[in-house]
């Protein structure tokens, strides 16, 4: 039988007050909503279930009892009120409130680190929401445009060069076509344009040169650019330039690139998340603060991307 509610009644000893509080911050977590004291309620799912059993577990350890219900509501009525003890409508309106504050600061500060930390603060805690909004609507939607609105204006304040997507086809091409070849992108490269040259130099041109520009207008009228508008290569339609490339050398049947090509779309132009982004995000700002010369930058994030791809790989069996 299927269900639509858990239930979870929990009581501790008053003496037991550090447990008590650790299984409030476990279900807090959660996202439960509060029936009355000791009484808590989510949308029945397999995992919150398992998650449950465990808060009871430790509950039991403490010297207090605790029981799971697994119920469906009785009336439209019932069912409506319980999905209104998850309605996340407040918080995305404070959300939405510090994105306007956020966008009026993008047209005054001059502190570019300042704006992206707030920017990518503000993701994170629509993340945080929309994971703890178990029936989604109109105010997940307005709040996500918003935001996306925001990181679409500070990136054109940030990184004015970043180029737009273009319509068209992308044609198939042979790799053997491409070697010993120039490519140039624009210099101080960030995520895309540092995955896509190592794209380049591991699965394309394994000789290939690259240049960095002070701006698109320097491009050398023999080298391939990529990642800036007017480039041979750059983002089309809703692909980045890491998967036109993919897509163009015929490379879209390669799985661990293809998760590479998730992680670089996700830092680069948002979208779905990917669960190691945080990690290479931190990496990589580091690594762009410490090395200023742009080859050597270049030449640590292969190795960066080199055990990416690696990590990736299906697993061999013997």
């Amino acid at each position: 039988m299927s269900y639509s509610w858990l239930i979870f009644i929990v009581s501790l000893p008053t003496r037991n007050a550090a447990g008590r509080m650790r299984v409030w911050r476990a279900l807090k977590a959660l996202g439960c909503g509060v029936l009355r004291d000791g009484v808590y309620l989510l949308p029945y799912h397999p995992e919150f279930r398992q998650t449950l059993q465990l808060q009871a577990e430790d509950v039991a350890a403490g010297g207090g009892n605790a029981h799971i219900l697994a119920l469906n509501s009785e009336t439209d009525e019932q069912q409506a009120l319980f999905e209104h003890f998850f309605d996340r409508s407040a918080d995305y309106a404070k959300l939405v409130e510090g994105v306007r504050q956020t966008a009026d600061m993008c047209l005054q500060t001059e502190d570019p680190a300042k704006l992206q930390k707030q920017v990518h603060r503000l993701r994170k805690d629509f993340e945080a929401i929309a994971l703890q909004d178990f029936f989604p609507g109109a105010a997940q939607e307005q709040t996500a445009a918003a935001l996306e609105d925001l990181e679409h204006a500070v990136h054109e304040r940030l990184v004015p060069d970043e180029p737009h997507a273009v319509q068209q086809q992308i044609k198939r091409l042979q790799p053997q076509d491409y070697q010993h070849r120039i490519w140039a992108t624009r210099q101080r490269p960030w995520i895309d344009r540092l995955a896509s040259a190592w794209l380049i130099r591991r699965f394309i041109d394994s000789e290939a040169r690259i240049i960095w520009l002070r701006a698109p207008a320097d491009c050398p009228a023999e080298a391939l650019g990529f990642d800036f508008d007017g480039a041979v290569f750059t983002h089309v339609g809703a692909k980045i330039t890491f998967e036109v490339l993919l897509a163009s050398f015929g490379l879209t049947k390669d799985a661990a690139l293809n998760r590479i090509g998730a992680l670089v779309h996700y830092l680069d132009a948002g979208g779905i998340p990917v669960l190691e982004a945080v990690g290479l995000e931190t990496l990589m700002s580091g690594m762009r603060q410490r090395w200023t010369d742009d080859d050597k930058l270049l030449a640590e994030a292969e190795k960066i991307f080199d055990a990416f791809y690696q990590a990736f790989q299906e697993p061999t069996h013997e």
